[in-house]
């Protein structure tokens, strides 16, 4: 298929795709006679996979290392690949779960300043209070 058309049926532009090639994620390319792109069925599935790791937090390098050759196995690699970016997810939402935390803390503390106390005040007193919980 042309690019034209695996553009249409990934929902991606040809620019994106063009992009992933020059990347070497998408290694189903040919060339016709006029020099355009033409591209196997595979390259569908492949560009369907790059979106969904991307979506679970992937980044192009670290597809680009977990991106089998023709032929090749890497089903180590990418257990240990998907076991570590589920670590990461954790990571960050512990760390979001903090933020969320001090952030009610500091929405309390703003509420509880009674009317009529002045801004500089009530940020003196929540800066502290962000401080005091890192």
């Amino acid at each position: 298929m042309n690019i034209g058309e695996l553009a249409k049926q990934s929902g991606l532009a040809a620019s994106r795709i063009r992009f992933y090639e020059a990347q070497g994620l998408i290694s189903q390319v040919g060339r016709q006679a006029n020099g355009y792109r033409r591209y196997a069925p595979e390259a569908l599935q492949t560009l369907q996979l790059i979106q969904s790791a991307q979506q679970a937090g992937f980044t192009l390098q670290e597809l680009k290392a977990l991106m089998p050759a023709p032929g090749e196995h890497k089903r180590e690699a990418l257990l240990e690949a998907l076991e570590r970016k589920v670590e990461q997810i954790e990571a960050m939402q512990a760390q979001l779960a903090h933020s969320k935390a001090q952030l009610l803390g500091v929405i309390e503390a703003v509420q509880a300043q009674p009317e009529g106390v002045p801004c500089s005040m009530g940020q003196k007193q929540v800066l502290a209070s962000i401080k005091s919980n890192p």
